[in-house]
């Protein structure tokens, strides 16, 4: 059984970006702030290359509010508390934490049973976000690469175990992953980050960069194909993000 982390294209190829939401800019703006925080003053600066225009920021920041998503401090917004985990996962995505790769692999069993699919649901999602794959049902793994370790949580509905499939690892990783698809959209998403020219197009465009890097399986390379666009694509977001940074920063100290 194929995985499906990661989602396919239209038909007929080619990228379908819609432009930002204000939230979405905002979000973009702090999910890559080291705090992720800004003051309203900045905040309403940084936004206005991307056409967002301040009564539409008032409203965003209002709703965001409201809904969790970011909380006020005495000069300006920092993301919520549920979102941290998040900004986790993107810092992780763009600078993965990887070892040596020895040929063992991480096995997840799962072995709670009676969960309804909503929970059945988030535990995938909670999987998926480990970089596991599903080679059949209840039964996740992946090459122990990473540095993490897995969650204490887990341990609660699943068992994990270090394996070593009989199966050729490079052909086990093709069936667990759609690498070739991964790498198509990959190459195209790099094209179109360097073909953006006004702010907002490239914002749209890393911001889908940073969405398909959490999809990336970060698998040691001896098992990836020819020309994996993986590393080009993390140098390319994070070249935009430190310029992004600087540009925030630079209106800051001003």
């Amino acid at each position: 059984m194929r995985s499906t982390n990661v989602p396919q294209d239209p038909p007929g190829g080619g990228l379908a970006l819609r432009p930002l939401s204000a939230r979405s800019v905002v979000l973009s703006l702090l999910l890559g702030a080291h705090p992720p925080e800004l003051p309203v003053r900045e905040l309403t600066r940084a936004v206005e290359p991307f056409g967002v225009g301040g009564s539409t920021l008032r409203a965003a920041l209002s709703r965001m509010t409201a809904a969790g998503d970011l909380r006020r401090t005495g000069t300006g917004y920092r993301i919520g508390e549920r979102l941290l985990e998040r900004q986790r996962r993107q810092d992780d995505a763009v600078r993965p934490r990887t070892r040596a790769w020895d040929g063992d692999w991480e096995m997840v069993v799962i072995t709670a049973t009676g969960r309804g699919p909503a929970e059945r649901a988030d535990l995938r999602t909670r999987l998926t976000g480990l970089r596991l794959a599903e080679l059949r049902e209840g039964v996740w793994l992946r090459p122990a690469n990473l540095d993490r370790p897995l969650p204490a949580g887990l341990t609660e509905v699943a068992q994990s175990y270090t394996a070593r499939p009989d199966r050729p690892a490079r052909e086990l990783a093709a069936l667990l992953w759609p690498l070739d698809a991964w790498s198509v959209t990959a190459h195209e998403l790099l094209a179109h980050a360097a073909a953006a020219e006004r702010p907002a197009d490239r914002l749209t465009a890393f911001a889908a960069v940073v969405r398909h890097l959490l999809a990336d399986p970060v698998l040691p390379p001896e098992l990836l194909p020819a020309h994996w666009p993986g590393p080009a694509l993390r140098t390319a977001y994070a070249a935009y993000q430190a310029g992004l940074a600087s540009s925030v920063g630079s209106g800051r100290a001003g």
